[in-house]
């Protein structure tokens, strides 16, 4: 079937989706199942590669995937400034007297010990021991400690427990990090993580995701939320053309903190 008319768009996510579905595909069958031209895939798929939504290979392509991630101790020794600026960032977006879910995260960390700072009067609910302790701190602040099954890579706790206890509040905003970030929304490479921050983002008025520049483009096991379910999104630098285009076209507000 003819589907040259198909905008760029359209186009790009019919190919990540047959990527998606196959694993792996040839720019010859591709261009079949589209109806264009084997040079009008190439050039998508050197597009979306730069956009690192997908990994090109010799005459086709493979979907990029993040299996594994590290424990939070390591990850808090990387993109160290980029992780300042976004808690910076992040924190002086918050209002006085807000109730506010924080989930666990080396970026979600360093948003928490910013707020911490600040005379804010807070109520913090959080899954993360690292947050409690760092917001605990605060003589201004309330800070409610979720139950769980104690995960000591994340410093956090996770499970059916941690997710039926959230759902017993209500928030003004969420503030979920994840494991990548792509035009389909936020993921996360640990399910327990992902069902505690989606726990998370029903029980708030707005949601806010905290994301280093690496994320972009990162797609992992578990797909989180749709783009157009997070309020702000704030990083450290300008997404790719696809991704910025794809947040745009969400209605979510873009917060980049960028270094000199």
């Amino acid at each position: 079937m003819e589907r040259g008319r198909l905008t760029k768009k359209e186009r790009h996510e019919l190919i990540l989706s047959e990527v998606r579905r196959s694993a792996s595909i040839r720019i010859s069958k591709l261009a079949r199942r589209i109806g264009v031209a084997g040079e009008t895939i190439r050039r998508d798929l050197i597009e979306l590669g730069e956009a690192g939504l997908l990994n090109r290979t010799y005459g086709g392509a493979t979907i990029s995937l993040v299996t594994s991630e590290p424990a939070i101790s390591e990850r808090g020794l990387t993109m160290v400034e980029e992780r300042a600026r976004i808690g910076r960032g992040a924190a002086g977006l918050i209002e006085k007297g807000q109730i506010v879910m924080i989930d666990g995260g080396s970026t979600t960390y360093e948003v928490a010990r910013n707020l911490s700072q600040l005379a804010r009067n807070l109520t913090v609910i959080t899954n993360s021991t690292g947050v409690a302790s760092v917001t605990g701190a605060n003589p201004t602040f309330r800070v409610i400690l979720c139950p769980g099954t104690y995960d000591s890579r994340e410093g956090s706790v996770l499970g059916e427990d941690t997710v039926e206890f959230v759902r017993r509040y209500n928030a003004d905003i969420a503030i979920i990090g994840a494991s990548g970030l792509t035009v389909d929304g936020p993921n996360d490479m640990i399910t327990g993580a992902a069902a505690v921050k989606r726990a998370m983002i029903s029980r708030a008025l707005s949601t806010m995701l905290v994301v280093t520049n690496d994320k972009f483009g990162r797609a992992s096991l578990e797909r989180v939320c749709a783009l157009g379910d997070i309020a702000d999104i704030v990083t450290d630098d300008e997404p790719q053309v696809e991704l910025r285009a794809a947040i745009e076209e969400a209605g979510t507000e873009l917060h980049v903190f960028a270094g000199n």
